[in-house]
C-alpha cells in the first residue's frame, strides 16, 4: 500500500500563489507547501519528538504523485492594503502611520483558484510503519489552512493506492528541509523567508496531449514580436523541433507529420502538424498581442504518438528549474532578446486556451488572414469567396455556400490585425509570410457553414505556418 494524504478545501477555492514575485495561482498545491503546513502543525503541537521523526521520514521519500481536478483561476484585481507592521523608530511620523487615516497602502494581488473538485490527494509510494502513519495523521488533522489563511482545509493521512489520473509533482521536499524551515523561522519569526522546494524535472512535455489537444507554448521571456511576424516564427519553431530529431540521432527519420515532407523531400499530401500563433484576440478590450504558439496535430492524431516527438522536444527544450518547466528558445531578430517558450500549465490565460478554436460552432471568423490557394484572376469578392469555399473542402470541412461567406481586409474578431495595412502604412504593418507565399492574396473571412462544425478550422496555403486560423463566433 502507498501513503495517501487527502486534502479537502472547505470553501471550494484555493488561495495560494507560486511566490511573492510570481502571482500565478499555485494549483495543484505542491508537496513543499504541504510539508510546510505539516511543520507548522508540528510546531503548534509542541514539537514532539515522535512527530519530528515522522516528518524526517516523509522528507526522505521520493516525490509524490498528485491527484487533482482541473481548475479555473478567478479574475483578480490589484488592491491596496496597509502593511502588517511598522518598523520601530523615534520619529513621530512613523507612529502617526499607525492611525487609520495615515496608514500607507501597498499593492497586493490575491490569486484564487476554483477547482472542479475541492478534494486532492498526494500519494507517496512507500508505506510507513504504524507509528509514523499515526504521527503524520495527527499532524494533518491539525492543519487549518493551505496557502492563505482563508484557504481552509481538512486533511488526513491513510493507506491506499494512486488513481490512474495522478500526475507527478512539480516540486519536492528533500532531506534537511525540516531544518531549513526551522532556520528560516528562527531568523525571522514573524514573516520568515521560505524558499520553494526543489523542482522536479519532467521526462516529457508537461502538457498532456490527446487527439484533439494542442501543445500550447506560452511566451515566458524574451521580446515578443508583433503578431504579423508570427508566420516566420512558426517556421522557426518547426525547424527547432526538427533539429531536436537531429540531436537524438533521428535526423533521417523525421515523420512527415512533423516535417511536412516525404522521405524524398517532396511535400506530403497528408495533413501534418500545424503551428499557429495564440494571441489576445476575441475578447473585450483585446489588443492582438502575441501570447504564445500551439502545435496542432492532424485530426485523429496525437503529438505524443508521433515517433520521436517527445524525445526531440525534450532535446531542444531543456528543463528550467526556476520556471519548473521545459523552455524552448527561438532566435530573435537583431536587437531583440531571444523568445523563450514553455508548455502552458493547466491554469492559463484564456488567450492560451484551444477551446475557442476546437469547439463546435456554425460561424467561424479568421484570427489570422488566410492565404488563397492560387493567384486571383478577376480580383473580385465572388472569386475570393469561391476560393475560400474550395479551401474548406480541401481541409476536409463541409463546403459552405459562397453566398454565406464574407471576405475583406478587416476581421470580425476583436483585436485581430487586418489582412493588409492602410495606404502608405509602415512596413511592419504587413504580414511577414514565407517567401513561397509572398505574392499570394491575404484575406480575412467569416464563414457560415449552415450547421455546427467542430474545429480546428485552418484554411489556405499558409495554414501550417500560422495563417488561416479561425475561431468560432457563436460561443
Amino acid at each position: 500500500m502507498s501513503l495517501v494524504l487527502d486534502i479537502e478545501f472547505l470553501t471550494g477555492v484555493c488561495r495560494a500563489a507560486r511566490g511573492p514575485a510570481d502571482p500565478t495561482p499555485d494549483w495543484p498545491p505542491q508537496p513543499d507547501r504541504v510539508f510546510s503546513a505539516l511543520v507548522a502543525s508540528w510546531a503548534g503541537r509542541g514539537e514532539k519528538t515522535g512527530e519530528r521523526a515522522a516528518l524526517e521520514w516523509l522528507e526522505r521519500q521520493a516525490p509524490p504523485l498528485v491527484q487533482a481536478s482541473a481548475a479555473a483561476a478567478r479574475t483578480t484585481v490589484e488592491v491596496f492594503v496597509p502593511p502588517n507592521d511598522q518598523r520601530a523608530s523615534s520619529a513621530a511620523k512613523t507612529y502617526l502611520k499607525i492611525m487609520p487615516e495615515r496608514r500607507p497602502r501597498q499593492p497586493r494581488r490575491f490569486p484564487i483558484t476554483r477547482p472542479d473538485s475541492p478534494s486532492i490527494a498526494f500519494v507517496w509510494s512507500d508505506e510507513p510503519d504504524a507509528g509514523t502513519l499515526a504521527a503524520l495523521d495527527a499532524l494533518a488533522r491539525d492543519v487549518p489552512y493551505l496557502g492563505h489563511s482563508s484557504s481552509l482545509v481538512r486533511c488526513r493521512f491513510r493507506l491506499g493506492v494512486a488513481a490512474r489520473d495522478a500526475q507527478p509533482a512539480r516540486r519536492r521536499v528533500y532531506p534537511g528541509r525540516l531544518r531549513e524551515l526551522e532556520r528560516a523561522h528562527a531568523a525571522k519569526p514573524v514573516r520568515p523567508m521560505i524558499s520553494p522546494g526543489a523542482a522536479v524535472a519532467p521526462a516529457a512535455p508537461t502538457t498532456p496531449v490527446s487527439p484533439l489537444d494542442w501543445l500550447v507554448l506560452e511566451i515566458v521571456g524574451g521580446d515578443a514580436p508583433d503578431i504579423r511576424a508570427a508566420p516566420i516564427l512558426c517556421r522557426g519553431l518547426r525547424r527547432s523541433i526538427m533539429a531536436g530529431y537531429d540531436r537524438i540521432g533521428s535526423a533521417g527519420a523525421i515523420p512527415s507529420a512533423i516535417s511536412g515532407h516525404e522521405a524524398d523531400g517532396a511535400p506530403t499530401t497528408d495533413d501534418h502538424v500545424a503551428l499557429v500563433p495564440m494571441s489576445f484576440a476575441g475578447f473585450p478590450h483585446a489588443d492582438g498581442r502575441l501570447m504564445g504558439f500551439a502545435l496542432v496535430p492532424p485530426r485523429g492524431a496525437a503529438l505524443d504518438a508521433l515517433p520521436g516527438f517527445v524525445e526531440a522536444f525534450g532535446a531542444v527544450a531543456p528543463f528550467d528549474p526556476a520556471l519548473e518547466r521545459r523552455v524552448l528558445t527561438l532566435a530573435a531578430s537583431k536587437g531583440l532578446a531571444p523568445l523563450r517558450l514553455a508548455p502552458a500549465e493547466a491554469i492559463r490565460p484564456r488567450s492560451l486556451s484551444p477551446a475557442p478554436y476546437t469547439a463546435e460552432a456554425q460561424v467561424w471568423a479568421s484570427v489570422t488572414p488566410m492565404v488563397l490557394d492560387r493567384h486571383l484572376k478577376r480580383h473580385d469578392d465572388a472569386e475570393i469567396r469561391a476560393l475560400v469555399a474550395e479551401a474548406c473542402s480541401r481541409a476536409g470541412l463541409p463546403r459552405p455556400d459562397p453566398d454565406r461567406i464574407a471576405v475583406g481586409k478587416h476581421t470580425a474578431v476583436e483585436g485581430a490585425a487586418p489582412a493588409s495595412p492602410p495606404a502608405r502604412g509602415p512596413g511592419w504593418l504587413r504580414w511577414r509570410t514565407p517567401p513561397a507565399l509572398a505574392t499570394r492574396w491575404l484575406t480575412h473571412a467569416v464563414i457560415d457553414f449552415g450547421t455546427p462544425v467542430a474545429g480546428p478550422v485552418l484554411l489556405g496555403a499558409g495554414r501550417f505556418h500560422g495563417l488561416g486560423l479561425f475561431r468560432g463566433l457563436d460561443r
